[in-house]
């Protein structure tokens, strides 16, 4: 824990009266003590892998460091069963928000890597992260075992971690053994979209096994491949309503499109020859939406594959998601560019009718927007470059950025 945080949080918490002021001193001293003397020794990525995590203490806010640049964004979110919301960062590890205060986790906590680009809670309550570096997990139900609960690193198997010295696609952080999607269908198979390719896991077939078993999708010798698909770079993953599993294949090594599986046969698609897909949706009505890298939101209907009217001042290839919520408007989320006629990016709502932009006068400072998520309480959840988390109760936009 960074003690600086540590004494500006409870410097409130300590104004209660005099009688108790000095037992906060020592409790504090204790911890700042225990504190820095963790991090002398907090170099190697396993050194705290069994930190339990109630343990950790919560902050009112996500706070940037020194270090925080426009690269590191607010990427991801899922809300889990016990109501938590957790969101994943990439550079800056995973916040648990319990609707009072964050708590936060990197690879001091177990974390393999601090870049994580999906999350999934699975049928037993198990978090599962994927980042950079392969997958985490935190299973609730450790804590009997271990009398904490903790986030673990999964080992990989050989036929996950790549065999060769070539490990990145373009830059450090897209590694072939980077996670970008996973998804748990109705059957309890978890998917497992990487650099690298598709990989299947399945919990029962192992009672208390280790490691978890991994299983390479196209290695199903009934598997109907007639395109010979390799699903390498699969940025996003859905179920639909009939049990047709979607793929969107995402940057080069990647670029085959909208991939659907229906139990049997895996075919592709690429409306207008695209290539690049980044995110999936399924609409109350049962129509599929694909945010497309370059050009921006396009509909399945069941028949054909169209494509949306971008909100007013949009390029499409600067759409980076849609979002439908339970009142049955459609989000849509931009990222800014810097090339000549670029857009600002922006956050977007569609009620079916009127198209209404939120920007800096609403309260949302920041207009580089990768991620857009509805609580159970009807809270929209914006997150954004330079780490911007916002929500939306419908009015006006509260800063949980700091």
């Amino acid at each position: 824990m960074n003690a600086l945080k540590f004494l500006y949080l409870n410097k409130k918490q300590m104004n209660l009266n005099a009688i108790a002021k000095p037992l906060y001193y020592l409790l504090f001293l204790s911890v700042l003590f225990t504190s820095c003397n963790g991090q002398e020794n907090s170099t190697a990525l396993t050194e705290k892998v069994n930190e339990p995590i109630s343990l950790k203490t919560g902050y009112p806010n996500i706070i940037k460091n020194k270090a925080t640049s426009e690269h590191q964004s607010v990427y991801c979110s899922l809300q889990d069963k016990a109501g938590n919301i957790w969101f994943g960062t990439t550079g800056d590890g995973v916040y648990s928000f319990d609707g009072k205060l964050f708590t936060h986790y990197t690879v001091k906590d177990g974390l393999s890597h601090n870049n994580v680009y999906c999350l999934l809670e699975d049928k037993a309550s198990n978090i599962w992260f994927g980042t950079t570096d392969g997958i985490s997990i935190y299973e609730p139900s450790s804590s009997l075992k271990t009398g904490g609960k903790k986030i673990t690193p999964i080992k990989l198997p050989e036929n996950f971690t790549p065999s060769s010295n070539n490990d990145w696609y373009g830059n450090a952080n897209a590694t072939k053994k980077t996670v970008w999607s996973i998804l748990q269908d109705k059957k309890g198979t978890i998917w497992i979209g990487t650099g690298d390719g598709l990989f299947c896991h399945e919990p029962s077939a192992e009672v208390n096994a280790s490691p978890k078993v991994f299983t390479p999708f196209l290695d199903n010798y009934l598997l109907v491949n007639k395109e010979n698909l390799h699903l390498k770079m699969i940025d996003c993953m859905l179920e639909d309503k009939s049990g047709n599993i979607w793929f969107g294949s995402g940057m080069p090594p990647g670029m085959e499109g909208i991939c659907k599986y229906d139990g049997k046969t895996l075919v592709s698609f690429k409306p207008e020859h695209e290539g690049w897909i980044r995110n999936i949706i399924e609409t109350k009505n049962g129509d599929l939406l694909f945010t497309t890298r370059r050009k921006g939101i396009c509909r399945y209907d069941g028949k054909n594959f169209t494509y949306e009217t971008q909100p007013a001042g949009v390029i499409p290839s600067s759409m980076m998601s849609c979002f439908e919520d339970t009142k049955g408007n459609t989000w849509y989320t931009s990222d800014y560019g810097k090339q000549l006629n670029d857009t600002l990016g922006g956050l977007w709502k569609y009620d079916g009718k009127i198209m209404t932009k939120y920007s800096a006068k609403d309260g949302l400072t920041s207009n580089a927007v990768f991620m857009v998520f509805e609580d159970r309480g009807g809270n929209i959840w914006i997150g954004t470059r330079n780490m911007g988390l916002y929500r939306f109760d419908g009015k006006q936009f509260t800063n949980f950025s700091e």
